[in-house]
């Protein structure tokens, strides 16, 4: 079926300001972004003709190419042979909070999807054991997860929780959030400590996530404990920098 295109009887609210020293294909790029990240074109949809789009708003082609290619790099929009430029996606802007990235997917619009690829009981590792605080060498149950929206992969998932601490299927691992499945077991989470970082993609990464091999991918490392202190889960994850980012908000001290 083919992907629908913006319907030009029904434009897009776009409009230019020439007396601003923001430069003009700067002012494109943002709306359309934003129409993008709102809804208001959706994945999949094609952005339209450069001469129409630049007719309608009085801008030069160069200036809406411009516009749209900065878009194209940001990994917004692609440009597809034969089709058109099409919308690929908005990236996702995870805050750091202790969230799930089902959650946080969810309430992106981004229509979150599993696939569990490990469940298991492993030995537990030096790493594992000091943060889970359980005896090195000790049953842990280890799942490994891709994470995907609209079909397309985003993140790689690897938990490690306490044995017993709750039923693991994986028909729910796909259906839902592993902190979901915490919270209906009566698991309390109360606070994590967390690190992020970034590094390049593996050849095993790159392949995994859809992405060219030494591509940049962002890292996290996460002990979440619950209310009672209790370590139960420890997790690490990458993900695809050219679809994710991380928010931070920082406080001046008085």
């Amino acid at each position: 079926m083919p992907k629908p295109d913006v319907d030009p009887t029904v434009p897009l609210q776009l409009s230019v300001d020439r007396n601003s020293p923001v430069p003009l294909y700067f002012q494109l790029a943002q709306q359309l972004e934003a129409a993008i990240e709102h809804g208001a074109l959706t994945p999949g949809s094609l952005l339209g003709n450069e001469i129409e789009l630049a007719g309608r708003l009085g801008l030069s082609r160069p200036t809406v190419r411009q516009a749209i290619q900065s878009l194209v790099d940001k990994g917004l929009l692609v440009r597809r042979r034969g089709v058109g430029t099409q919308v690929v996606h908005s990236q996702v802007k995870r805050p750091l909070e202790l969230s799930s990235l089902y959650d946080d997917l969810e309430a992106a619009g981004q229509r979150p999807a599993t696939r569990v690829l490990v469940n298991t009981v492993v030995p537990a590792t030096a790493e594992v054991a000091a943060a889970l605080s359980v005896p090195e060498d000790s049953d842990v149950h280890r799942v490994e997860r891709l994470r995907l929206a609209h079909g397309e992969p985003m993140a790689y998932l690897c938990n490690y929780l306490p044995p017993g601490l709750l039923d693991l299927d994986s028909s729910q691992l796909e259906a839902t959030g592993l902190y979901r499945l915490m919270r209906a077991a009566g698991i309390t989470l109360h606070s994590a400590r967390q690190s992020v970082g970034a590094r390049a993609a593996t050849a095993v990464e790159a392949e995994r996530l859809g992405e060219p091999e030494g591509a940049p991918l962002l890292t996290m490392q996460r002990t979440t404990f619950d209310d009672t202190g209790r370590a139960v889960e420890f997790g690490t994850h990458t993900y695809r920098a050219s679809r994710y980012s991380f928010e931070f908000q920082l406080l001046v001290r008085p």
